[in-house]
């Protein structure tokens, strides 16, 4: 398996049993976000005090950084259930009236990826975010009529990738973004060291870091590295992850120590040699890699302008003079053939 395919994978996978048994159940053992979780611990205290049921709540930002893993907690906090489902499941207002008639009151509704709605489905949902109410039109002509539902007061927990994509009206129902934004290295160790106890890995401390400096600064691709290290120290060494064995697994899968994988390399060899290192379009940079558009700009591009390796204009993507020395080549005459 290549390493850009492992990166789809972890970046745009929906929940798989290895991810669920290490989510953390709780705000206590929920690490990172620090700023985020406090606003919502707060908010949830606040509910209780008052007897109320929790104001809606967005979460926004790159995959894998624990918009779900916020969902199931918020939900464990208030102590009610959580149903769970994403925006592009939900295709009529009948699929959303089914969901919403099994709510109860205090339940929280998570919907993933909320800014792939059909505008019809917005209009749907706001009377039932604002007043609990759903009104549904039934048949058409002149025998159309509409249905009015009540609903229980609930939570509604949106996640998105892109926030900018939310319409206007959507987002304001919703009052503060939460936005989660990539973890440090020292925050990716202990979130290592969590999934190591859960899992019965022996994980030296060295080791941790060795993964948790290549993980993109992302849990779910830290998680997904560490099982990865797990099969190989239990292969080819003692089955004791330390700095080397963490090191020789990766290298394996050619991440390096920057975390790039194979896919990024390329990217910025292409955009160096090829287009000069720039500005050259997202569908001209996707069709000289071989690689879908929405996958460079949703798996690889954010951690590639995070890192300082490029930068978008509105003319184009243009290398930085840190993608040049990644890959070892001169910004002047770059121009020419990729390197065998």
């Amino acid at each position: 398996m290549s390493a850009d395919s492992l990166y789809t994978r972890m970046s745009e996978a929906p929940t798989t049993s290895f991810d669920v048994s290490l989510r953390p159940p709780a705000f206590t053992e929920f690490c990172g976000q620090e700023k985020v979780k406090e606003r919502l611990l707060l908010m949830v205290q606040a509910a209780k005090l008052r007897g109320d049921v929790l104001d809606h709540v967005l979460l926004s930002g790159p995959p894998g950084l624990g918009k779900t893993t916020l969902a199931n907690i918020i939900a464990n906090a208030v102590g009610h259930k959580l149903h769970t489902t994403s925006g592009p499941q939900i295709d009529k207002a009948g699929d959303l009236a089914g969901i919403l008639t099994n709510i109860e009151r205090g339940d929280v509704l998570f919907i993933d990826e909320i800014h792939r709605l059909a505008p019809a489905i917005e209009e749907y949902l706001y009377p039932a975010m604002e007043d609990f109410r759903l009104d549904i039109i039934i048949d058409q002509g002149p025998n159309a009529r509409s249905i009015r539902l009540n609903l229980p007061k609930f939570t509604l927990v949106g996640a998105t990738t892109r926030a900018g994509m939310l319409t206007g009206p959507l987002r304001s129902r919703f009052g503060l973004v939460n936005r989660l934004d990539y973890y440090s290295v020292e925050e990716l160790c202990r979130i290592l060291q969590r999934s190591a106890g859960i899992l019965d890995i022996d994980l030296a401390a060295e080791g941790a870091v060795a993964i948790g400096r290549r993980s993109r600064g992302t849990p779910r691709v830290a998680n997904a590295l560490l099982r990865w290290v797990r099969d190989f120290a239990q292969v080819r060494a003692d089955g004791r992850i330390t700095d080397a064995v963490a090191q020789a697994a990766l290298d394996m899968i050619d991440i390096d120590d920057d975390g790039l994988d194979e896919m990024d390399k390329r990217l910025l060899e292409t955009m160096i040699y090829k287009f000069n290192g720039g500005p050259v379009g997202l569908g001209s940079l996707a069709v000289a890699v071989g690689e879908d558009e929405s996958t460079i700009e949703d798996v690889h591009e954010p951690f590639l302008i995070l890192q300082g390796y490029i930068k978008r204009t509105p003319r184009g993507r243009e290398a930085l003079p840190a993608a040049y020395a990644k890959i070892g080549a001169s910004p002047a005459g770059a121009q020419g053939s990729l390197p065998l």
